[in-house]
């Protein structure tokens, strides 16, 4: 799930949020951050706003925002990639914050074009999101209309081609979570919703997943089918985005290493029928032995397969050894 184009928007993003967090002290800095990961962790679901002032904000977009950026972009590069035709007119963002995955959109399809609404409970996350999507080169991201809501039961979106929620049902309570999905099902054409890739984020896209098949949803992404997920017992679906170390990531967590792996579940889904996959997904990191990758694969007809692919089979081992954890198998260019 690699995307070429998306490069500028992200190299534009983390040139807006250089420097942000000057001016703000190193420790306060900190102190938000750990309160945040603990937050966005799923460990405290909430009725008001996780972002209270510019402090918490800051410290979210300088942390979080590249991360989340990545893991949006990636699941909607997965989405792309079943309906690569298919564009977006309108989107709406719920709980988009300082709109980490308003700026993923626009890198997934920057020939740009739509317009985006960002709805949030949290004032200071709005205006800090409005003040950096104003240094956009996109013009999406400069146009786009910043509104405070109310995120639950008592939600109104306006009708959308796509809507986006990430990171934002771990905030919610069961009712409200349910409400918004079945919300989000209503008013959009397709929806893309994106958690932590832990045991808890997994189980909230599982719920949010069989909402929108109940709501005549087909998954396009990451499922290669609609049917129950055979992952069972411990085991969960997740998938990892490289991102890259800001100071304030190695001043939180210490560590040498300028790129991390953010973990997350997801689910894209669009409302009727959508052509067959007819591929697999790679659910885990490929395994390469000598002459030999190991593929652990969730398929359309078997459900979760190992497949082992050796020299003997040509493009197809190339093929293997080049795939990434998340991809489609075998790979078009394999045929």
């Amino acid at each position: 799930m690699h995307a070429p184009e998306s490069a500028p928007t992200g190299e534009n993003l983390r040139t807006a949020l250089a420097g942000l967090l000057d001016g703000l002290p190193p420790r306060q800095a900190t102190q938000a951050v750990e309160r945040l990961i603990a937050n966005y962790r799923g460990r405290t679901p909430t009725h008001t706003p996780v972002l209270r002032d510019r402090s918490d904000v800051a410290a979210y977009a300088a942390y979080r925002m590249p991360a989340t950026f990545e893991a949006v972009r990636s699941a909607l590069e997965a989405f792309r990639d079943r309906l690569p035709d298919w564009a977006p007119a309108s989107h709406v963002d719920i709980g988009g914050g300082t709109g980490a995955a308003t700026w993923a959109v626009a890198a997934a399809w920057p020939e740009g074009g739509h317009r985006t609404t960002v709805l949030d409970w949290a004032g200071p996350a709005l205006e800090l999101g409005e003040e950096l999507a104003r240094t956009a080169a996109s013009e999406a991201l400069r146009t786009a209309s910043w509104q405070r809501a109310t995120i639950g039961a008592g939600l109104t979106l306006p009708e959308a081609d796509l809507i986006t929620v990430s990171y934002v049902l771990n905030e919610l309570t069961e009712a409200d979570r349910r409400a918004v999905t079945e919300k989000a099902a209503r008013a959009a054409r397709a929806v893309v919703i994106v958690e932590p890739g832990t045991p808890d984020g997994y189980r909230r896209i599982i719920e949010a997943r069989s909402l929108l098949i109940e709501e005549g949803f087909t998954v396009a992404a990451p499922c290669p089918h609609s049917a129950g997920c055979p992952i069972e017992g411990t085991d969960w679906c997740h998938f990892a985005a490289r991102v890259s170390r800001s100071s304030l990531h190695r001043q939180v967590k210490g560590g040498s290493l300028p790129y991390e792996d953010e973990k997350f579940s997801y689910v894209a889904a669009v409302r009727g029928p959508v052509e067959p996959a007819g591929t697999a997904r790679v659910v885990r990191k490929p395994q390469i032995r000598k002459g030999q990758v190991l593929l652990e694969l969730c398929t359309p007809e078997d459900g979760l397969t190992r497949e082992t692919v050796t020299k003997r089979h040509g493009s197809l081992y190339r093929a293997a050894r080049d795939a990434d954890w998340g991809d489609e198998w075998p790979p078009a260019s394999a045929d």
